[in-house]
């Protein structure tokens, strides 16, 4: 295309607090704004990041002139956007409505639950964000978006001659202050403070390659990091991803369906990218069969697709990102009990700890926070220190039963040097067999 220009303003408050042990450790308040301008000249970008609203007409003659200093005799073509409209997080109880005071208050009331009989060390988190984005561009796009995001973090470490358990909590979303009550973050507390000292006596795992189910959250974790990273057109026109060319091909189990929607009202939400495309649904996976990438509108030009998943933290360039990517549920409905007496022996990991994945290789490994012996489909001794590990490609044949009950958890996602907001979700899933170890 020709020349072409956008303009992103963002505005916004962020609010963080931080109880170590009962202390406080970290609170703050901060404003913030700033704006991030692009101009496309044949086939060259110049960007222009300012913390200044000052002279945003300025700032956008030099994005021009940068471009057309280094534009070469090619040009680079964007596929049309999506119109986005412009749109606001419903929020229930604003954050506003509670003083530094009172949250800090809030938090100490979440730490204290954490604290159960045996544990030795607390931390507790919250973090408030509230910002307004205007995205303007050539192509006639003005729209306007307003979010209001809230998350707590919770984690309690337990200890005994010289061994160390840690049990962890966080949830977030794009809503207010309601999501403390929704999720029951005094109870999710103290859960976090029970395994903690529950792993103190768990047994340490036996690798092998078993049959294992792992939970929402586990597998919210395996679809983002070795799924959702390795659809990202961007890691793909790199030669980074083990999904390079297969689009129409089958890459996993027919029970298998991947989706990424930013619509959706979680941690992930955004009316429009930061293109400004509208907000929609992309199937990655439909019955096994790789069907699309994620796109901005510069890969979606080279690959083919729908660009809706350019995204940036604050004024920074936007590149390729996932939003609310997950599994749905399974068409047969299977229960947890169902799944765990299909299965009759095996290993049931829980949660997330954190892990290494190369998409352009394929393997992943991921640190679950605890783990079960299966045996005769019942649950049976608690597991710590157990991980998952093995081929993506391997792992989507290998799912033998979705279960019924997806569920989501959210976090910051890191690329690029830049955090966004998103979330991911599985139901229960059934693995054929799996490498399981012991994550150090």
């Amino acid at each position: 295309m020709g020349e072409f220009h956008d303009q992103r303003v963002i505005r916004g408050k962020a609010t963080r607090v931080v109880l170590d042990n009962g202390e406080l450790d970290e609170i703050s308040e901060s404003f913030f704004e700033g704006a991030a301008i692009r101009a496309l000249a044949g086939g060259s970008w110049g960007f222009v990041q300012t913390e200044s609203l000052d002279d945003l007409s300025g700032d956008l003659e030099r994005a021009r002139r940068a471009a057309r200093r280094i534009a070469g005799d090619e040009n680079l073509d964007l596929a049309p956007s999506i119109p986005g409209k412009s749109g606001k997080v419903p929020v229930k109880k604003d954050p506003a409505s509670l003083s530094l005071e009172e949250k800090v208050d809030l938090l100490r009331e979440i730490e204290a639950a954490a604290k159960v009989s045996g544990v030795s060390s607390t931390q507790a988190v919250y973090n408030e964000v509230l910002v307004k984005t205007n995205y303007a561009s050539s192509d006639g796009r003005d729209l306007e978006a307003e979010a209001t995001r809230v998350g707590f973090y919770v984690t309690a470490v337990a200890s005994r001659a010289g061994l160390y358990q840690a049990g962890m909590e966080s949830r977030a979303g794009s809503c207010g202050l309601e999501l403390f009550e929704d999720v029951d973050a005094v109870g999710l507390a103290r859960r976090a403070g029970e395994t903690a000292v529950a792993l103190l006596d768990a047994k340490a795992p036996r690798g092998g390659v078993y049959p294992v189910v792992v939970d929402q959250e586990l597998g919210g974790v395996f679809v983002h990091e070795a799924v959702g990273h390795a659809a990202e057109a961007d890691i793909v026109l790199e030669g980074g991803s083990i999904l390079e060319g297969k689009i129409g091909e089958r890459i996993g189990s027919e029970l298998v369906t991947v989706k990424d929607d930013p619509s959706l009202p979680l941690y992930g939400f955004y009316p429009f990218d930061d293109e400004g495309s509208g907000s929609g649904e992309t199937v990655l996976v439909e019955d096994g069969v790789l069907t699309s990438y994620l796109h901005t509108r510069e890969t979606a030009a080279r690959l083919g697709g729908v660009p809706r998943n350019a995204r940036a933290q604050g004024n920074s360039r936007p590149v390729v990102r996932m939003s609310n990517t997950y599994i749905p549920p399974g068409r047969d409905g299977w229960s947890l009990p169902e799944i765990l007496e299909e299965m009759k022996d095996g290993v049931y990991l829980l949660g997330s700890r954190g892990g290494q994945v190369s998409t352009a290789e394929g393997v992943f490994q991921f640190n679950a926070k605890r783990g079960y012996l299966v045996s005769g489909g019942e649950v049976t001794t608690l597991l710590r220190d157990v991980s998952l590990s093995g081929h993506i490609l391997e792992i989507l044949e290998r799912v033998k039963a979705v279960g019924d009950d997806l569920s989501f958890n959210s976090g910051r996602c890191g690329k690029s040097g830049q955090l966004v907001p998103v979330s991911d979700g599985s139901p229960h899933l059934l693995i054929e067999e799996a490498a399981v170890g012991g994550s150090g």
